[in-house]
């Protein structure tokens, strides 16, 4: 299968009330150019996973200002004030998640868990709902894994089968995120002829489309 797609053929992979796993801290390692072409498309209701809103005018945060997304499920807002302001219009469901905790669950989704225990949370808001599991003498509580249909991840280089290895810290939440959805879409600023399987982060079989940085075509 070639794995190599257009802006055509990613914008017809995208449906409404999707899940959609993104990653990047802050926006560094998102997928700017795939989160654009989400925005150009008519997708909407989506449930959005990452570490945090991303800014106004950067990463998921302009699909949070179009009104793009239903469900945010993030570490931290902060960053972005349409964020917070509808989700004080309840426009906007929002789950906060602790960030270990938040890149554990999709770990675990990743290995065919069905979850994690933890103590982070405990005695907190975070544990209303949750079940609370004894072990060893100390109270964890039992967080889900979580997994997405899609996931949008940003990648420095792969080699023709989609090996890739990653850009110092725009690695943080791409790996996994590659492990833990149905499909798997990677940007990646540099295609090579071959990647040295000591290096490589994410082998190719988790990587089910790549688009390049420069691509534009439709």
């Amino acid at each position: 299968m070639d794995k190599w797609i257009t802006k055509k053929a990613f914008i017809n992979l995208l449906k409404n009330h999707q899940s959609i796993m993104v990653g990047g801290f802050m926006t560094c390692g998102t997928p700017e150019t795939l989160i654009d072409w989400v925005l150009e498309s008519e997708v909407k209701d989506l449930t959005i996973i990452c570490n945090d809103a991303g800014y106004p005018d950067q990463g998921v945060g302009k699909l949070i200002k179009a009104r793009r997304v239903k469900k945010l499920i993030a570490s931290h807002i902060g960053l972005n004030p349409y964020a917070g302001s509808q989700m004080s219009e309840d426009a906007l469901d929002v789950t906060l998640v602790p960030q270990g905790t938040l890149a554990e669950q999709i770990r675990a989704h990743g290995a065919g868990l069905g979850g994690i225990l933890t103590p982070t949370g405990r005695h907190t808001i975070v544990e209303e709902g949750k079940h609370v599991i004894r072990h060893n003498d100390q109270d964890y509580l039992l967080e889900t894994a979580i997994g997405a249909d899609l996931a949008l991840i940003q990648i420095e280089a792969c080699d023709r089968l989609g090996n890739a290895v990653y850009s110092k810290t725009a690695r943080n939440f791409n790996p996994i995120m590659a492990s833990a959805a149905n499909t798997v879409v990677a940007l990646t600023n540099h295609q090579r002829d071959s990647i040295d399987p000591e290096c490589v982060v994410t082998p190719h079989i988790f990587i089910d489309y790549i688009v390049k940085e420069d691509t534009h075509g439709s």
